[in-house]
């Protein structure tokens, strides 16, 4: 796995590459001290794995995950203890308490490799657009969440705002829905109003509507128009 680590402290850094060296499934590729490194090195190295810091000066690592598209897998490495955490209500993240045990990083890094591994087998990720085996960082107040597009039905315009629909939640961010569509794969997402993206694996039933158009039902109970525009691609991408 190729691994990022990120703390404000060489020590910390140094301690955790000293734990890594006798994991044969690591490698280090690199090591940032700040959020804007960070992102600079995410970005050239593309990392697996990330061990991140949640406290730092300026930024912090909830911070960090804010700003990135597709998120690695994410190990937290804390001062604190679980209640640090508390505000992940919908996540697949694991945390080690500073100082950092060996028996505690081996089961975290094993629980990662596994799930990178099957990831692997399921499907080729792809460069230029976000999978349904992606998983994002979405937070909206006090609460976060990481989410893999899988589990994302609808992505609905709020003002400047687009509400992202997953199990109960409904957390809105700062992404456009242009930018949305543009990003996400559209063998999956489709388009189906202006103000509505709709996850093609979600849907329960399609009836027909007015003017020859179409209305999708979706296993979350949202009821979707989709445009006249729009049902002749939606048609002719499910083969009709």
């Amino acid at each position: 796995m190729k691994t990022l680590i990120i703390d404000d402290s060489r020590l910390a850094r140094n301690e955790l590459k000293r734990l890594l060296k006798e994991f044969d499934n690591v490698h280090i590729v690199g090591e940032a001290a700040n959020v804007d490194e960070a992102i600079e090195k995410i970005a050239e190295l593309k990392p697996e794995l990330i061990f991140l810091d949640i406290q730092m000066p300026g930024k912090s690592g909830f911070d960090l995950l804010e700003e990135l598209e597709a998120v690695p897998e994410v190990i937290f490495s804390t001062a604190y203890d679980e209640h640090a955490l508390k505000a992940f209500e919908y996540n697949a993240l694991d945390y080690l308490v500073k100082p950092v045990e060996k028996q505690r990083l081996a089961g975290a890094v094993s629980k990662v490799f596994d799930k990178i591994k099957k990831k692997q087998k399921e499907e080729e990720r792809a460069d230029d657009v976000l999978t349904i085996h992606d998983q994002v960082f979405v937070k909206d107040g006090e609460k976060c969440w990481f989410v893999q597009l899988s589990d994302i039905r609808l992505f609905e315009v709020s003002g400047n705002y687009t509400t992202v629909y997953f199990g109960d939640c409904k957390p809105m961010i700062t992404r456009t829905l242009n930018y949305l569509e543009s990003r996400l794969d559209d063998k999956t997402f489709f388009r189906a109003n202006r103000q509505q993206i709709i996850n093609l694996k979600w849907i329960e039933r399609i009836e027909p509507w007015f003017s020859g158009s179409l209305r999708i039902y979706l296993k979350g109970g949202e009821e979707i128009d989709v445009s006249r525009r729009q049902t002749l691609k939606f048609k002719d991408l499910m083969s009709f």
